[in-house]
């Protein structure tokens, strides 16, 4: 009788483990998982540009969801790799998408410059949930777009928005000001959606 419960118990070991290693590889296509693990964390990775056009057809795909999983060493490192690109020297932006780097899943990273400090912060799943009538004009680039800035005035000042932590915490937050404005381009990307879109319909609605 021990020697069967020994058996079962080691058979459920080993299902469970095939279990957690599926479910891990799973959160990524294995195109990604290559993709993420070709390099260790602090590398950065490739930011995709609007003036490729295989790039541009990915930067113009939504992102899916991405399970919170802190047990996930692929997730790890990505995010990791993900903020080494956005503060790498050639890139020095404000926020970045996982679409950027030619992963199709709902993770950002944003700078708080509503916090002391000015940490950057990642998040999963993030989105929208209510946007302020009060609009602000901000200046915007995107790391994506090179050699280009422009003027938008259709950014909400603030906004609320939902999201998960690494830590598989779901938590909800109204951000203000330029920081919001940093969201909004980040989640836009998620979407598939560039800044200049935004810039068109502006153009578009103040034509006579």
């Amino acid at each position: 009788m021990k020697k069967i419960i020994t058996l079962l118990v080691l058979c459920l070991f080993i299902i469970g483990c095939s279990s957690s290693k599926k479910l891990i590889k799973n959160s990524f296509s294995a195109e990604e998982v290559k993709l993420i693990m070709n390099a260790d964390s602090l590398k950065p990775m490739r930011v995709y540009k609007i003036n490729n056009k295989r790039d541009s057809l990915l930067l113009r795909t939504k992102s899916t969801y991405i399970k919170p999983n802190p047990k996930n060493p692929i997730l790890q490192n990505f995010v990791k790799r993900l903020y080494a690109t956005v503060r790498d020297s050639m890139s020095m932006g404000v926020g970045i998408a996982a679409p950027q780097v030619g992963i199709l899943k709902n993770i950002i990273w944003a700078q708080r410059f509503d916090k002391e400090n000015l940490p950057f912060e990642v998040y999963l799943n993030p989105k929208i949930v209510s946007y302020s009538t009060k609009k602000q004009t901000v200046k915007e680039g995107c790391l994506s777009i090179p050699n280009r800035t422009d003027t938008l005035n259709s950014r909400s000042y603030s906004i609320t928005i939902e999201y998960d932590t690494m830590n598989a915490e779901h938590k909800s937050e109204t951000v203000n000001g330029f920081t919001s404005v940093v969201f909004q381009h980040e989640i836009d990307h998620l979407n598939g959606i560039l800044y200049l879109d935004h810039l068109s319909k502006e153009m578009k609605e103040t034509k006579p």
